[in-house]
């Protein structure tokens, strides 16, 4: 398993780079517009190849988000995303968002933090009982 990043919702991105690189001194290391889904990803970093910060705008969000929603979720690379999600099940972890496309997975730790797990080298053929499984609430 390899760390990649964590996410931290964002209500104003201008203001939130001001404070992580003008003040702070990270990185930008890249940049995701999606059009489709209204928001921006901004990749933020110490130095390139160190873990980054992921900031997460949704453009259409006006509202602060609740008490502990603004934080997102912890990431990780996993070698078999079915395999690990099996054994997570099995231990009676709550499995979020299933890997249905066998690329992304969302687990839920004790302490009700969003772990997404992603299929290391990009998806793997679907697999039942995986690519039926409805989600599990928010991820």
């Amino acid at each position: 398993m390899k760390y990649l990043h964590t996410m931290v919702r964002v209500l104003d991105l201008d203001k939130s780079l001001n404070f992580y690189v003008d003040l702070l001194g990270l990185k930008e290391i890249r940049r995701r517009e999606s059009e489709g889904g209204r928001y921006t990803l901004v990749f933020l970093a110490t130095a390139e190849g160190e873990p980054p910060l992921e900031l997460t705008y949704n453009w259409d969000q006006a509202e602060p988000y609740p008490v502990g929603r603004n934080f997102g979720h912890l990431a990780y690379s996993v070698e078999n995303i079915y395999d690990l999600c099996t054994k997570l099940q099995d231990a009676g972890v709550t499995i979020l968002r299933p890997p249905r496309d066998g690329r992304m997975a969302f687990v839920r730790c004790p302490d009700n933090v969003s772990i997404e797990l992603l299929q290391a080298g990009g998806a793997v053929p679907q697999q039942e009982p995986w690519a039926s499984m409805p989600s599990q609430g928010e991820w």
